[in-house]
């Protein structure tokens, strides 16, 4: 494994642990998990490490992270095209125009929720 391999894999997995302590009908963003692990402007690099957890053997539940608008801009990375909204409706979120109603009520802010 090259070096930056090594990094961006050992930055996934932090990601990953973070979304696993997500609760069920909860959300949060690519943002609030970027700053949680004190790098503010890789929301997108949490973006990729949700688009890779569907192969990682740990159950990682990426439906419950959008985006700060509370967006599901990551639903193209799901099996189908209507399953990201889907998982999170079983939890008890509404979804208009994809988009989570409420966000800010079940927005899951892990700076709040977890200690460091």
């Amino acid at each position: 494994m090259k070096k930056n391999q090594a990094k961006e894999y050992g930055f996934f997995e932090d990601v990953f642990e973070v979304v696993m302590q997500i609760p069920k009908g909860r959300a949060t963003s690519y943002g609030a998990i970027a700053k949680y692990l004190g790098t503010k402007m890789s929301a997108r690099m949490v973006g990729w490490a949700m688009n890779a957890s569907h192969s990682s053997s740990k159950k990682i539940p990426a439906h419950r992270v959008v985006n700060r608008n509370g967006m599901l801009t990551g639903k193209h990375h799901f099996a189908t095209p209507t399953l990201m909204q889907e998982l999170l409706s079983k939890e008890g979120l509404t979804i208009e125009k994809d988009t989570i109603v409420n966000f800010k009520l079940i927005f899951w802010d892990p700076f709040v929720e977890l200690s460091i």
